[in-house]
């Protein structure tokens, strides 16, 4: 019998960590988008657009957001061989937006109970939606332009559930950035 159970122990042990290594703690999404003919091997050096364009819509709470982003942003750009430059080839753009979205549970007979008294034949018991919580969710933009030509050539997108800790948000940042650079087609030369 206790070989049994410690079989069916282990059996439920690989089972939970499988489950928990496969299902992320955070939902997280990104997507990338070039232009077609941009040539990225005739780019060098990169720079942020002018910073004053943006404050005026950006909220005060997303100014430690936007310095992590920046800061993933060039560490992402410098591993591919661009170099920072007051002239540079090529603008990037970092747009912000968050919203506060709630959670909700649909009521039902189990977890919430069968009314104890109906009282009129025409009564019916309506399943409802309750809110438990909720999360801020982040989505960061980054638009890569051609300098020269001022058109957009490559656009990445990275969209999370943040988190309240500042570290852990910085970590998320870090990862939808590396992310959406995973796709980002140039290097510089």
């Amino acid at each position: 019998m206790s070989s049994l159970f410690q079989l069916l122990k282990k059996s439920l042990f690989a089972l939970a960590l499988g489950l928990a290594a496969g299902a992320p703690a955070w939902a997280q999404a990104t997507t990338a988008d070039q232009k077609a003919d941009a040539d990225f091997t005739r780019y060098k050096t990169y720079n942020f657009m002018d910073e004053a364009a943006r404050t005026a819509s950006t909220a005060a709470d997303l100014s430690a957001n936007i310095f992590d982003l920046k800061r993933a942003v060039t560490r992402e750009m410098e591993a591919r061989g661009y170099q920072r430059a007051a002239q540079p080839d090529l603008l990037v753009n970092i747009g912000v937006s968050t919203q506060l979205l709630t959670q909700t549970r649909e009521t039902n007979f189990l977890n919430d109970g069968a009314p104890y008294y109906i009282g009129q034949r025409n009564f019916r018991w309506q399943a409802q939606n309750v809110p438990i919580g909720q999360y801020r969710e982040g989505t960061a933009t980054i638009d890569v332009v051609d300098a020269a030509r001022k058109e957009q050539v490559w656009q990445g997108t990275a969209t999370s559930i943040l988190s309240r800790k500042s570290r852990k948000a910085a970590q998320q940042i870090d990862k939808g950035v590396a992310e959406a650079f995973a796709k980002f087609p140039g290097r510089a030369q």
